[in-house]
């Protein structure tokens, strides 16, 4: 599957998911992810309970529902690669802009980096060996 492709073309809703070291589960909404050259995907998240979780499980499952009727889209399985804090590069991925007081509110920003361990459509197998 063209991941970039496919995020850049396709309206919907997102859903990560991740978990603490003892298997506690989290869901946040979040937006498309940002698909960077070498296929690896990246999310912009603040410190809260998403990105708590990544610092001790690693993994993560991202659900991407394609708006319209039906269930069609895309489930991502991931793997947390590396994390950037507050750099150029987070800022020049942002699709919107918030005033710089709410930015100071809320804390620092993360760009997380994710491998693409599988891909698989949000409903059935599709194929086992798919990425």
């Amino acid at each position: 599957m063209d991941l970039k492709g496919f995020f850049e073309s396709t309206k919907g809703h997102g859903v990560l998911a991740t978990a603490d070291a003892s298997g506690r589960v989290n869901l946040a909404i979040f937006a498309r992810p940002h698909v960077m050259e070498d296929n690896s995907v990246a999310f912009i998240m603040p410190h809260r309970l998403t990105h708590s979780n990544l610092q001790s499980n690693p993994q993560a499952a991202y659900l991407f529902l394609e708006a319209g009727t039906g269930y069609k889209g895309a489930r991502l399985y991931l793997t947390k690669t590396r994390e950037e804090q507050d750099t150029d590069l987070l800022y020049s991925l942002r699709r919107r802009t918030s005033p710089a007081e709410s930015d100071k509110q809320e804390g620092p920003r993360f760009l997380v980096f994710f491998q693409v361990d599988q891909v698989l459509p949000v409903v059935g197998a599709g194929d086992p060996e798919g990425k």
